[in-house]
């Protein structure tokens, strides 16, 4: 697919996701809140596949669970990618099941060669089951976590080197882990090699409660601006790359998420709002 920019579809946007003629739009769903025989939201789904490219970006599979993935979310999963042909399938790199306990949130774990084993491991199990690669997505941290063998962007370019998978970047979570843990986005960006970015992803943050310098990935805000100069420089270096905004609280009307994402389309394409401005004119000396 051409690196155009999506937006993460919302029930409430669907008639206005339907008839948008914007260039190159594409919609990314999350494939747990779609894992069902029937009903509306697939059959707007299936109307809006019809015009539209579609990704599926799972919250559900625990990859870095010290566990294989639930058999049957897989087998849902596959049927749902066999049915809407996504142009890409994303996981987070988290875990968010134990033993048959469900938790509502992305975890962090330690990134031991043990967890690199692991969870290598259950990436290939998914791959063969979907008969795909995957994209993984790196995570938003909020404290340092004790037990490292490996920095997060060396642990992410193994992954890909043992399994094939790929990297889905997402740029707001590099800008907040930085900020909370005290390195240097840039250099982490810099890190990743541009041939393993199969997607890019922007949202939104906030401050934590209580006047905290902790910064929280909220999905529930405009992409800030310091992400966005991260996102150019990301772009400017590895080249175009299919873009989500992303926005999963405090949803905004549809035109309001179709500026953000205008400008990201501007900035792949040299187009628009988000294109690079280009220079003056020599002066003739006339």
């Amino acid at each position: 697919m051409p690196p155009t920019a999506g937006l993460g579809l919302k029930p409430q946007h669907y008639a206005e996701a339907l008839v948008s003629d914007a260039d190159g739009l594409w919609f990314e769903v999350h494939p747990e809140n779609y894992m069902a025989a029937g009903g509306p939201r697939l059959r707007a789904l299936e109307a809006i596949r019809e015009r539209r490219p579609l990704s599926l970006h799972g919250v559900g599979l625990s990859l870095a669970a010290d566990a294989d993935p639930d058999p049957g979310h897989l087998a849902a999963l596959k049927a749902l990618a066999d049915r809407f042909a996504p142009f890409v399938v994303s996981e987070h790199l988290a875990w968010s099941a134990w033993r048959g306990v469900h938790q509502p949130d992305l975890l962090p774990f330690p990134r031991t060669r043990a967890a690199l084993d692991r969870i290598a491991g259950n990436i290939g199990r998914t791959q063969d089951v979907l008969g795909r690669t995957i994209l993984v997505e790196n995570p938003s941290l909020y404290l340092p976590l004790a037990g490292h063998d490996l920095d997060e962007t060396d642990f992410l370019i193994d992954l890909t080197r043992r399994t094939g998978c790929g990297l889905l970047v997402d740029v707001n979570n590099v800008f907040v882990s930085a900020s909370n843990l005290g390195y240097a986005a840039e250099a982490y960006l810099d890190a990743l090699p541009a041939e393993a970015v199969g997607e890019i992803h922007l949202a939104g943050h906030g401050p934590d409660e209580g006047g905290s310098a902790l910064l929280i990935d909220t999905h529930g805000a405009p992409v800030a601006e310091p992400v966005w100069v991260l996102y150019r420089r990301l772009v400017d270096r590895i080249g175009p790359r299919p873009t989500l905004i992303e926005r999963d609280d405090d949803v905004p009307a549809f035109a309001v998420l179709m500026a953000e994402r205008d400008r990201a389309h501007g900035m792949l394409t040299g187009t628009g709002a988000g294109a690079r401005p280009q220079p003056l004119p020599a002066a003739s000396g006339e």
